[in-house]
């Protein structure tokens, strides 16, 4: 009887080592006007990644991609860009390229794509994913813009898309010059096959790295991706996939990761079609829907009053900031536009 109410206490105690889900963010969604919205005349942008420098500017990694190329240039063509601000809501204004895909005989010979930006320590780690065509098979600027153009019908996009895998430069200035890793970051396992991409990183209450990338879900005919959990001791690896995903009941994409210190809780927003949700867990490995699980669906509430309805609206970033959430960010495309949206998250 005593060894049960000791078990029974034990079990309470555990229960009240973590926090509480307590976040909602749906709640505290403003609307935008233009200075939230940021396009490039002959670019398509794409999802971006926050970071605050020492100097209080305000700094977006995003994808962008030529027009001429097509929507479909994204998996030939995408470059990893520098934009800054001073609000992380924008307006934001180009500085430079950062990344570019490496050329042949690299693991990232085409496109960067998909950035998220971190600082651990003394550097910015600047996570990416990229892909090649193979170490020996050659091929030409045209070879790559009849890929672009002609999209996901084209017979090398079956070699682009497996292909593709999660990397990691870092800096110890968010102007680079930036180091890359010459191997990838880490390869399927588990809960994923095919490909590792869309990487979303947190440094969690235990001082480990908690990556979480997407990958397809194995033995299954459907289209469906899984999201992977991963746990390293240092932000650029190795990493060991989990065999339980984050997410594998639904066709998922593009997460976004954090650890709330002021809850004590884990946090991941994504993607799926229809809306934008959110996952929560307490010690990063076991997750299930949050609270506050459907954030909001695939539209914008403008400050004229109107609905900004994107054909697509994907890439969710949540921006967090001293212990405060204060924007999320989106892509959204419209027409032939394509452009990231940072809206601001009242307190």
């Amino acid at each position: 009887m005593r060894f049960s109410f000791f078990v029974l206490c034990w079990i309470v105690f555990l229960g009240t080592c973590y926090g509480q889900d307590k976040l909602n963010i749906s709640d505290r969604i403003s609307e935008i006007d233009e200075r939230n919205i940021f396009r490039t005349p002959d670019y398509y942008n794409w999802g971006g990644s926050i970071i605050k420098s020492e100097d209080g500017k305000y700094h977006l990694f995003y994808s962008r991609w030529p027009k001429a190329t097509k929507f479909t240039g994204w998996l030939v063509y995408s470059e990893v860009a520098h934009a800054v601000s001073d609000s992380p809501a924008g307006p934001w204004t180009y500085v430079e390229t950062a990344l570019q895909g490496r050329g042949k005989g690299n693991w990232d010979a085409i496109t960067a794509h998909n950035p998220k930006i971190k600082k651990f320590g003394d550097y910015y780690y600047l996570y990416y994913i990229s892909t090649n065509l193979g170490v020996n098979q050659e091929y030409t600027e045209e070879d790559l813009m009849e890929i672009a153009q002609t999209g996901y019908s084209h017979p090398n996009w079956k070699i682009l898309r497996p292909n593709q895998r999660t990397g990691v430069a870092k800096s110890k200035s968010l102007n680079g010059p930036w180091l890359r890793q010459d191997e990838t970051l880490i390869e399927p396992a588990g809960p994923i096959t095919t490909l590792t991409v869309n990487p979303a990183i947190t440094q969690g209450r235990d001082g480990r790295y908690y990556l979480i990338v997407k990958g397809d879900k194995p033995n299954e005919t459907r289209f469906i991706r899984n999201q992977a959990m991963a746990i390293g001791d240092h932000p650029d690896g190795p990493f060991s996939i989990l065999p339980k995903a984050v997410i594998d009941d639904l066709d998922t994409e593009d997460m976004s990761l954090w650890y709330d210190q002021e809850l004590d809780y884990y946090y991941a927003v994504f993607h799926a079609h229809g809306f934008i949700g959110m996952m929560s867990s307490e010690d990063g490995i076991n997750w299930d829907k949050a609270e506050n699980y459907r954030l909001m669906p695939k539209e914008i509430r403008q400050k004229d009053g109107s609905l900004l309805l994107p054909d697509r609206l994907e890439r969710p970033f949540v921006y967090y900031e001293d212990g405060e959430i204060k924007v999320l960010g989106l892509a959204g495309k419209l027409g032939d536009e394509s452009f990231v949206v940072t809206i601001p998250l009242n307190k």
